[in-house]
């Protein structure tokens, strides 16, 4: 069984350089799973600035917006994960099920979440997650956008309860929240 760390913060506190930074401090053997959707030119563009961050540092990268699951449980041997992140793979899940006009509520979350769960610690190696904090600003005007708040909050609370590291970062800087501690004191 290996290592969860979750890294969270708002739009643009600088989660995801950070949480690059602390996954190649981890291992050379490095795996990238990104869950963003190319929507439209300017995703496009945010994309491939991240894309052009991690060429020549070692990153076998794989553009996975659902299947985190098969993904991870795929990946052989020791090394460190990243996926960036659970905030749009949430909002991809909920997009496929409006797609196939079926409900996804907090207990369709909840089994994924167990499922992703259940491959993290399957992996030998350490497995960082990025999310958003979206619960932190205004409340939603419309009854989707405060569903999908709700379940990235959810999402969030039950993968830092099952982390063993969290981190918030905030104006770039890491604060820790749940560190590992030996013999789980």
């Amino acid at each position: 069984m290996g290592t969860l760390i979750l890294v969270t913060g708002g739009a643009r506190s600088g989660k995801s350089s950070y949480a690059l930074a602390r996954a190649e401090a981890v291992s050379t053997i490095r795996h990238f799973l990104a869950t963003c959707p190319v929507t439209d030119t300017e995703m496009g563009q945010r994309i491939d600035r991240h894309r052009r961050e991690r060429e020549g540092r070692g990153w076998t990268s794989c553009e996975e917006e659902i299947a985190l699951v098969s993904r991870i449980a795929a990946l052989q041997g020791p090394g460190v994960v990243l996926v960036d992140c659970l905030t749009l793979w949430v909002n991809n899940l909920l997009f496929q099920a409006d797609r196939h006009d079926e409900v996804f509520d907090e207990q369709a979350l909840r089994r994924e979440i167990g499922q992703l769960l259940a491959a993290i610690s399957g992996y030998p190696g350490t497995v960082i997650v990025v999310s958003n904090e979206v619960g932190m600003g205004i409340v939603p005007d419309n009854q989707l956008a405060r569903h999908y708040r709700d379940l990235v909050g959810t999402c969030n609370r039950l993968i830092a309860a099952a982390a063993d590291e969290v981190v918030l970062v905030s104006c770039g800087l890491p604060l820790f929240l749940k560190t590992a501690r030996p013999g789980g004191i």
